[in-house]
């Protein structure tokens, strides 16, 4: 393989499609069982690889180098290989960016619940920590160091801004699954959910009944991409080019 995406599960990406309106070159969908995953790594069989769920963390060791952002904020989505040395980086955190400025969502000074802390989370507290958000909880079904449960998190944080989704709860095909109850938070401003597919989760319908602005992770989703070609190929690629994506991208998920 050159150049494609590996995670456990992707019969539900649109990477493919993105990146043919990226860069001409052929680019794959590479399932991984857990088992599988090791092998693929240490064989370094290929040019230059996206990833996704459940390897953003894991790959790491299997670097020589890794990018200062990506290492601050301890996820990889993107290797490329050069000459048998591969180097990670995170163009999630650039795709997060991209979407609050695209859905005009100003996280400055707001209470924040971010519900998840896995490998799709890393980029979010990084960025939210530089664009000077407020207190940022993090929100999980069990109690960890650093971590609540939903439970405590509508006992002690109702007034919560801004809830952000980076866990998989409500990603195609367990599209009728929410990860919280929006009913309970009396003073949500905007909802985020970084998954892609479908368009609007449960989660940001539920939100937008409450009158909240939402955005959805379609476009994060095109603009990491467009920020790993940029590290695939090294040359720049006009932003001018996420949203006409996205909007491809969505049409076709609506066919």
């Amino acid at each position: 393989m050159q150049y494609g995406l590996i995670g456990e599960t992707l019969g539900h990406s649109y990477s493919k499609q993105i990146h043919a309106q990226l860069a001409d070159y052929v680019y794959e969908l590479h399932p991984l069982s857990r088992e599988e995953f090791p092998h693929f790594m240490e064989a370094r069989d290929f040019t230059a690889i996206n990833v996704t769920i459940p390897y953003k963390q894991a790959v790491i060791p299997y670097l020589d180098s890794i990018d200062p952002l990506a290492e601050r904020i301890g996820a990889v989505n993107t290797i490329v290989n050069r000459l048998g040395k591969l180097t990670g980086y995170n163009t999630d955190y650039f795709g997060f960016l991209g979407l609050l400025r695209q859905y005009h969502i100003d996280v400055r000074s707001k209470k924040i619940l971010v519900l998840g802390n896995g490998g799709a989370a890393q980029p979010v507290f990084t960025a939210l920590s530089e664009l000077g958000a407020g207190e940022v909880i993090t929100v999980k079904y069990k109690e960890e160091p650093g971590v609540i449960t939903y439970k405590t998190a509508a006992m002690l944080h109702s007034n919560a801004d801004i809830i952000i989704n980076t866990s998989p709860v409500g990603m195609y095909p367990n599209t009728d699954a929410t990860p919280i109850d929006l009913s309970l938070y009396h003073n949500l401003s905007a909802a985020v959910d970084i998954i892609a597919n479908p368009l609007e989760t449960r989660f940001l319908r539920e939100a937008a009944n409450l009158g909240a602005r939402t955005a959805g992770g379609l476009y994060m989703l095109v603009a990491q991409a467009k920020y790993a070609v940029e590290y695939f190929l090294d040359q720049k690629i006009s932003d001018e080019k996420i949203l006409p994506i996205s909007e491809q991208i969505a049409a076709l998920m609506e066919q």
